[in-house]
Parts: structure tokens; C-alpha cells; sequence
């Protein structure tokens, strides 16, 4: 699979490139954008505060830019909280999509949206405080009025970012949990 994988608001982080990693050597093409122009941050504040600094509108468009050159390929469009919306956001407007891996983050949804039995899977904690669990039913909804074809994964006790072995979310057994499921789902498309 070709895999456009979009970093958290703490920018492009060692995480990040680990993750990918781990998609290569399971035989995956994976790209991962630096929509913070190489800024990382330390605090999630902090990287909010850019992200609102520079605008959604600019990081959308900086997303559409590094994705445009591979979309004809079928790419599968993935994502870390930030990130993971920003995949889906171009994976429901992308009619050459492959599937939708969100990693600890949703987006809103237009109204309009229609994808053809999009595959999507959703890793997410329980609880999240930004995926509250009346966000991710609606959220389902809306994402099967589209026409995606959702799975739902959720991690009890576990932080927002716990994939993220730098961050004091972490949790070890959620995040191998979540990666063996999420290459099985790339193995099925």
C-alpha cells in the first residue's frame, strides 16, 4: 500500500518516523509530510497554538501539496490526532482513496461527503477527552451516511497519544495492540 501519513500537532516527531518505519519493513511505501515546516514541539499547547498561528486553511493546503503527486497511485491517508483529521479529511475527498487508518483523532464532516465503502479504522483511548464518546457516535453515523465502512478500535485507560513512546501518554500494550491491528486492516485492502 501507499501510505500518506500525516504527523500530531507536535509536529513531525521521532514517533512519527518510527511508525513509518514500522509500515515500511511490513512492505508498505509510506510519505510522511512535515506540515510544521520542521517545528516540533514539546507541549501539546504549544503546538496548537501554531497550528492556529498558521491557519487551517494553510496546513490543509500544505496536506493537499505533499499528497497531489501520489493520490493516482490509490493512497491509503493515516494520521495522529491532528493528523489522523487531516487524513480524513483528504481521504473523503480523494475519489482515489484506498482507506482511512485515524490514530487518536476524527474530523468533522461535510454534509456532503460520499465515498464508496471507504475502508476506515479508528484507534482511539477511552476515554479521550478529545473524542468524547457522543463526538464518536455521531462521528460514526455521519462517517456510514458517507459510505465508509467503519471499525471502531478503543484502548481503556490509555492517554490520547499513546503511540507516541516520547510523550507521558505512551502505553506500551495499547500501542502494540493498535499496530496489530492497523497492519492487519493495510494487509486487507
Amino acid at each position: 500500500m501507499n501510505i500518506m501519513l500525516f504527523h500530531s500537532t507536535y509536529g513531525l516527531r521521532p514517533a512519527v518516523r518510527a511508525s513509518a518505519d514500522r509500515l515500511r519493513a511490513a512492505g508498505h511505501q509510506v510519505w510522511t509530510p512535515d506540515l510544521f515546516d520542521g517545528r516540533t514541539f514539546d507541549t501539546v499547547e504549544e503546538g496548537m497554538a501554531f497550528k492556529e498561528e498558521t491557519g487551517k486553511e494553510e496546513l490543509l493546503k500544505r496536506a493537499v501539496l505533499a499528497a497531489a503527486p501520489y493520490s493516482e497511485r490509490g493512497l491509503v491517508y493515516a494520521g495522529f490526532s491532528f493528523g489522523a483529521a487531516t487524513a480524513q479529511t483528504l481521504a473523503l475527498g480523494d475519489s482515489n482513496a484506498h482507506g482511512l487508518l485515524l490514530l487518536h483523532g476524527t474530523s468533522d464532516i461535510a454534509p456532503s461527503a460520499s465515498v464508496d465503502e471507504l475502508p476506515v479504522q479508528l484507534h482511539v483511548a477511552e476515554p479521550d477527552p478529545f473524542e468524547t464518546d457522543d463526538w464518536l457516535s455521531a462521528w460514526y453515523l455521519q462517517m456510514g451516511r458517507a459510505g465508509a465502512d467503519v471499525e471502531i478500535y478503543r484502548y481503556p485507560g490509555a492517554g490520547h497519544l499513546y503511540t507516541d513512546l516520547g510523550l507521558p501518554d505512551y502505553d506500551e500494550e495499547a500501542a502494540e495492540a493498535t499496530w496489530r491491528v492497523a497492519l492487519g486492516f493495510l494487509d486487507s485492502l
